[in-house]
């Protein structure tokens, strides 16, 4: 992982990082002893956060990125040993915390800890004091969200007191767009500047009209009477509609572009299906706008480009035929085997002839999708045979009922010959 070189932690303790990339190794096992109750069902056999060499770092960001302008900017640091570490003392197992200043070897005591009878890891309790470093990858993988935005939570108006940030179900949407177009309009010196408010309104509305053509502007209203804030969107016709009237693709589209405006909103965003409530024909836009969010790769990392990286799962060819080669994983079940154990393990497969194909520093070779599979995916629709009574993959419970004379849109021949080779051709 990749984390930011300052932070704070609970007690508001600033934190410096030593260096910012960063391996962290968590081996747990189930505790099948019933002694030990207090400790919990699983028992800790190794922790480890251990910094990855600047030099080493082109082996492991495989990834087309500048090395001058975003590496140079996003891994820094200095040479440093371990900053959590396991050592085997006989039966016993210490987890040790070095501060940034010492190493797994030597250089000043550090905390130990004995790895059966912790409750949690060392990294989850970590403070500013004890190792800034630490602090802050505990502090990364924290940021890692899965949003799950909901309709009712994103009509929702809020309270003067609300949070400032959008919620991973899409709540305080109002609250943070507010926020966020009046702390970009403050000149420093908490004087509010309208022109810059309005500025970021517009950036809003221009990226919202990919979405519906018709939207002419944005604005959060601020209700002072109720104190209570309210996301308002005026189309084309000068008609004013509060967010309960917005459409639910519109309402998760617009929390993503706050978000993609927003420079503290970092670390991983996982989504499951943005294109749902989306028309297919904006589904193109709903991308644009995903990989907008990600880090751009070729500018130093700032404000305006915060360290993000984005997940999305589907089962839609239309999202998948239009993602980057590079981003693309097909996630499969295959059986595996462990002694004399067999189960099914996790597969993610990527296509051929793209970064992802390369070892790994570890000497790992992916797995490979193969060109039948993503063709099977990408163009699901075959034409039927004549006298054929299997719709979709589906026999009709009543096949007498079926008629001759019924045909599916993808059958018909002003339709149908254009998109089964239009999808081969798109490969």
């Amino acid at each position: 992982m990749i984390v930011p070189r300052s932070g704070s932690d609970d007690l508001g303790q600033a934190a410096r990082a030593t260096t910012t990339f960063l391996r962290y190794t968590l081996v747990l096992r189930y505790r099948k002893e019933e002694n030990n109750v207090a400790a919990g069902p699983l028992e800790l056999l190794k922790e480890e956060l251990t910094p990855i060499k600047l030099g080493d770092a082109p082996k492991h960001l495989l990834f087309p990125h500048n090395a001058t302008a975003w590496r140079k900017s996003a891994v820094w640091g200095r040479r440093v040993g371990h900053f959590i570490s396991t050592d085997e003392q006989g039966p016993r197992r210490i987890i040790r915390l070095h501060q940034d200043n010492q190493n797994s070897t030597g250089g000043g005591r550090a905390l130990e800890r004995s790895a059966v009878s912790l409750p949690r890891t060392v990294l989850s309790s970590v403070t500013a004091a004890e190792s800034p470093t630490a602090l802050l990858a505990r502090r990364e993988m924290a940021s890692w969200r899965r949003l799950q935005l909901e309709p009712s939570s994103l009509r929702k108006p809020d309270e003067f007191t609300a949070p400032a940030r959008i919620g991973v179900d899409g709540s305080h949407l109002a609250s943070a767009l507010y926020h966020l177009a009046h702390s970009r309009s403050s000149a420093g010196n908490g004087v509010p500047n309208d022109e810059a408010s309005e500025g970021l309104y517009s950036k809003l509305a221009n990226r919202l009209a990919e979405l519906m053509e018709d939207v002419r502007k944005i604005r959060v209203d601020r209700d002072e009477r109720r104190e209570l804030y309210t996301v308002q969107v005026t189309d084309v016709d000068r008609t004013t509609h509060s967010a309960r009237a917005l459409s639910d693709g519109t309402l998760r589209f617009l929390a993503l572009a706050v978000l993609e405006l927003d420079p503290h909103s970092q670390g991983l965003l996982c989504l499951e299906e943005p294109e749902n409530g989306i028309h297919p024909s904006r589904i193109p836009a709903m991308l644009r706008l995903l990989q907008d969010i990600a880090a751009g790769t070729q500018e130093p990392v700032g404000p305006d480009n915060p360290l993000r990286q984005v997940i999305i799962n589907t089962h839609s060819p239309l999202v998948v035929a239009q993602v980057p080669e590079d981003s693309l994983l097909l996630a499969e079940l295959k059986d595996a085997v462990s002694g004399t154990k067999r189960f099914k393990r996790s597969c993610f497969s990527c296509l051929p002839n793209t970064w992802r194909e390369a070892k790994t520093p570890e000497g790992e070779k992916p797995d490979i999708i193969s060109r039948g599979d993503v063709i099977k995916f990408l163009n699901p629709i075959a034409p039927e045979s004549e006298g054929d009574d299997i719709h979709f993959g589906i026999r009709p419970r009543h096949p007498r009922r079926a008629s001759s004379k019924t045909r599916r849109v993808v059958d018909r021949s002003d339709i149908g010959e254009w998109l089964i080779p239009e999808a081969a051709h798109n490969l």
